[in-house]
């Protein structure tokens, strides 16, 4: 049987009982073992074969390495986790193991998610499906390429805590959605920044990355930052009649121009559509990459503290004072920009340096999200491009410093600092449209989203 077919589809024909799951599962765990070796989109490929069970029948779901999965290697991206298996499955990951869904492996990402083109990862980097010279995008590279380059049906969950699901779906063409903060429990997610991150979907259309949405989010009470409101089937939302679209000044400025092109182009095709475009600003755009990289790097160091060899992260024989040990094992197995984010954000919570940089910074978000708020009031939601750039060849990135590669962030970080929903859809060659919403208003993203799909 061919299965180059649709999530949609698969889970059809999944009901009616057509689907040879034996041979499946051969031929989608041997597409797994070829992307692999071509791309480097995982971690972990998981062997086992899966079996059709409620609602999901089996449909291969692939995890980001920072989301906890029972018995699978789950390190972050990092040498410093190189032999962890959990022995428990992260909320998200239960959920949709009690759907049916079969877990195919765990995806490359950035060192704890540090990066904004997945070449921070300890296990390499994952190479872009649609040009091999160029990044996937970070930090959710490897579960945006291989969502891209499948041919079987199959949904991707990520996380993102600064855009790392919009910048590469954007960069593989393929769609991610990022929910409200606090929509989907972030229990069995190893830290990056606790009031940042958030797991989502990516899917190759709208309708594969809304309906997981409504499988994984929900309220859950071992997570203190979940949010309880009633569960939702995303992927069957009504379409906004004539939507009202916000379109930010200030997300048009030092653009590629093939980029502005081709958002614009789709900005046009949902006004020939019935939308009605706003000119709005957002003035705190141009803060919110300096706000973040504070407040962010300041939640790492914390977190990334207990991997010192010793409750946490790789062993190494006792020697030495506490102070030697845990320096030489952190400064073995951290990565390069795992250190420097660990001593930015340490600077940033010292004494005498907390309210200079870390408090003032909390101020910024707070503006942010109050320009959000009040822009929200005009319109519908918000559109603009998902990233100022094509994605970047490898001998490109090298060439960036570390100021420059934090930059790249500058039209996703807002809405992440505001913990807004905002979902990315392909409009161009390896170039994303992003839709920005309210808090809790995935149905009015989703509706654009899925209206653009189909009339592109």
């Amino acid at each position: 049987m061919n299965y180059k077919i649709s999530v949609k589809e698969f889970l059809e024909l999944s009901e009616k009982g057509e689907i040879d799951y034996d041979d499946f599962s051969a031929k989608a765990t041997d597409e797994a073992d070829k992307l692999q070796k071509k791309y480097n989109f995982f971690r972990f490929i998981n062997k086992k074969k899966p079996k059709s069970g409620p609602n999901l029948h089996g449909l291969p779901v692939s995890v980001k390495d920072c989301i906890c999965v029972k018995d699978m290697t789950s390190s972050a991206g990092s040498k410093i986790l190189e032999d962890y298996k959990p022995p428990f499955d992260a909320t998200s990951i239960k959920r949709i193991k009690e759907k049916g869904a079969f877990i195919i492996g765990k995806t490359n990402q950035d060192e704890f998610g540090f990066g904004t083109f997945s070449t921070n990862c300890a296990y390499g980097a994952p190479k872009n499906p649609l040009d091999t010279q160029r990044s996937c995008g970070g930090s959710s590279g490897g579960a945006a390429g291989y969502t891209a380059a499948t041919e079987f049906p199959h949904i991707a969950i990520g996380e993102s805590t600064g855009g790392s699901i919009s910048c590469p779906a954007a960069f593989c063409g393929v769609v991610g959605l990022t929910p409200t903060y606090g929509l989907v429990s972030r229990y069995g997610l190893i830290d990056y920044a606790n009031s940042l991150d958030k797991i989502g979907t990516m899917g190759k259309s709208v309708y594969d990355a809304a309906m997981m949405l409504s499988i994984i989010s929900g309220h859950d009470e071992k997570d203190s930052t979940s949010i309880n409101t009633p569960k939702k089937n995303y992927h069957e939302v009504k379409e906004i009649s004539k939507p009202r679209i916000g379109v930010p000044k200030e997300y048009f400025l030092n653009l590629d121009k093939k980029i502005e092109k081709a958002t614009w182009n789709a900005i046009k095709k949902l006004e020939s559509e019935g939308a009605k475009i706003v000119d709005i600003s957002l003035p705190t755009t141009k803060h919110s990459v300096s706000a973040y990289y504070i407040i962010a790097t300041a939640e790492a160091s914390t977190n990334l503290a207990k991997y010192c060899g010793l409750r946490y992260g790789v062993a190494e024989e006792l020697r030495g004072s506490f102070n030697e040990y845990f320096s030489a094992v952190r400064s073995r197995y951290f990565g390069e920009e795992a250190k420097r984010r660990i001593m930015l954000g340490t600077f940033a919570r010292m004494s005498g340096y907390r309210k200079a940089y870390y408090l003032k910074a909390m101020s910024v978000r707070t503006m942010i999200i109050n320009d959000f708020k009040k822009a929200l009031k005009k319109v519908d939601i918000i559109a603009a491009p998902t990233m100022p750039i094509l994605p970047p060849r490898f001998t490109e990135i090298e060439k960036l410093t570390p100021l420059q590669c934090y930059q790249m962030d500058l039209l996703t970080l807002p809405a992440n600092l505001a913990g807004m929903p905002m979902i990315s859809v392909p409009c161009g060659e390896m170039t994303g449209l992003h839709i920005i919403g309210d808090h809790l208003q995935e149905e009015k993203i989703i509706s654009v989203a899925d209206r653009y799909e189909q009339v592109k």
